[in-house]
């Protein structure tokens, strides 16, 4: 993976995980955490996230622009994504499919709290 300007590559259970905007601030006006540190943190607490998340298909909830700032919901799995990252395809009623994400390790909670998700 190559590395753009402005980001960290975090090399976890074997995957290189980019970081973008490391220094970006996503908690502001009081904690002032940056989305490295954040990173960081779920990181630590790896095993106990998963455990709630491993085998399920996830709706990611985004705040892209920081936690104190307005979210939005992505159900589909973006299509710019780790090949490693698992997806599975949900079927619907209405006959409609949707690829979702399935965050089982450490290297995918890193990835996907990169993108702005918690």
């Amino acid at each position: 993976m190559a590395k753009e300007a402005g980001t960290k590559v975090l090399l976890i259970e074997g995957h290189e995980v980019q970081i973008t905007h490391p220094d970006k601030l996503y908690f502001s006006s009081q904690a002032r955490i940056s989305k490295l540190d954040l990173v960081r943190y779920y990181l630590s607490v790896a095993p106990g996230a998963l455990a709630g998340i491993r085998d399920r298909p996830i709706v990611l909830k985004r705040f892209v622009n920081g936690a104190e700032a307005e979210p939005f919901f992505q159900k589909r799995a973006p299509t710019q994504r780790p090949s490693w990252l698992r997806t599975v395809t949900l079927s619907f009623p209405s006959g409609r499919t949707a690829e979702e994400i399935v965050v089982d390790d450490a290297p995918g909670l890193a990835w996907v709290v990169n993108l702005g998700c918690i």
